[in-house]
């Protein structure tokens, strides 16, 4: 039975992770400084005279009222091919259905800990339909804990939900409803750019094979400056759609020098990025671009990713599109099970 004691003498990755506390345990516990656990290597941490605040760079936030305008299909895809990251609104998810699954992570990460516990899986891969990962450790041989807490859903068959907790899972199954076929638009309109003009039955477990929807919940930090929400990373999906609260904290790699651009919330926005995969088989039209979490003080912040991967079976490569008037790949082709363990050998945490 998992236990929300802790002894100055416990070992923190014991409390944290295998007794599915997680970092709010040790919110819960009263501890008012970062454990040396938890405290990131100086290269990890998001230094304040890179982060980009004001308007000298931002994101571009494209309105979808009308997704077939000319205007708003060439936006996409320049925002894909000079930023890798744009936010989306008056995209028709129901600000409901968003501000309920936001809730619902509030909810679940809430409980205590004997209660999550019965989610919690110490491995799982791309196929697990519910997978718990408490506070994900940065590099395999060394053990520096994220200041986070995720659980996955994984979306791959009729069945997956049954699996998740009852917490989340109607909100969550509302969501896909959504999000899906937005996800499926945004990829055609991003292939039209590579002169690939629609997803038939040939293409979809390519682009869209495999799904999975995280919560994240970032709990309160009382020492910001030297943790970090989530290290800097890519995504290993063909896109990425992320749900993020009012809290704030995400922050994408910039286009000049080494700054990080604050991702500013918008109310019912959603914010899209573009993952390894579609990198790769744009032959680089499109960019996977590194982004980062900070933490705040005093406030929880719960952001929701859904990926949207090929399935395990494809091979990705440089499509044949844009490679016909005698462009060189940049890639190889790959099998997506092979270039997703070398993707998690480099960052095993899964977010």
């Amino acid at each position: 039975m998992p236990s929300s004691k802790f002894e100055p003498t416990d070992d923190i990755f014991d409390f944290v992770i295998k007794k599915a506390n997680g970092v709010k345990g040790l919110v819960d516990i009263g501890l008012d400084t970062v454990p040396k656990q938890c405290i990131q290597p100086q290269d990890q941490r998001l230094d304040k005279n890179q982060q980009q605040l004001d308007n000298q760079e931002s994101i571009p936030t494209i309105d979808l009222s009308n997704f077939d305008d000319l205007n708003v299909v060439k936006s996409i895809q320049e925002a894909a091919s000079k930023w890798g990251f744009f936010q989306i609104i008056n995209h028709g998810i129901p600000l409901e259905v968003l501000e309920n699954l936001k809730d619902a992570g509030h909810k679940f990460f809430e409980l205590p800990a004997d209660e999550k516990f019965k989610y919690y899986k110490e491995n799982g891969g791309p196929d697990e339909s519910v997978l718990l990962f408490w506070s994900a450790i940065g590099e395999r041989d060394e053990k520096v804990l994220e200041w986070r807490d995720s659980i996955k859903h994984g979306c791959n068959s009729q069945d997956d939900s049954n699996l998740w907790p009852p917490q989340t899972r109607d909100q969550v199954l509302e969501f896909k409803k959504w999000a899906k076929p937005i996800a499926k638009k945004l990829l055609e309109v991003l292939l039209k750019g590579l002169n690939v003009n629609e997803i038939d039955e040939s293409l979809e477990p390519l682009l869209m094979g495999t799904m999975a929807i995280n919560i994240n919940y970032y709990p309160p930090c009382p020492n910001p400056s030297i943790t970090i929400g989530c290290r800097r990373h890519s995504d290993v999906s063909c896109i990425t759609l992320l749900l993020q609260d009012d809290t704030g904290g995400l922050f994408v790699r910039g286009t000049k020098g080494d700054n990080w651009i604050h991702v500013t919330p918008v109310k019912g926005a959603i914010a899209v990025n573009i993952g390894d995969s579609l990198q790769i088989m744009s032959n680089d039209r499109y960019r996977s671009v590194e982004h980062c979490v900070a933490v705040d003080s005093s406030r929880a912040r719960i952001s929701v990713p859904l990926f949207v991967n090929p399935r395990l079976d494809s091979v990705i490569g440089p499509f044949p599109q844009v490679l016909k008037d005698g462009e060189k790949p940049v890639y190889k082709q790959v099998l997506f099970s092979d270039y997703w363990d070398y993707f998690f050998s480099k960052r095993p945490s899964g977010v």
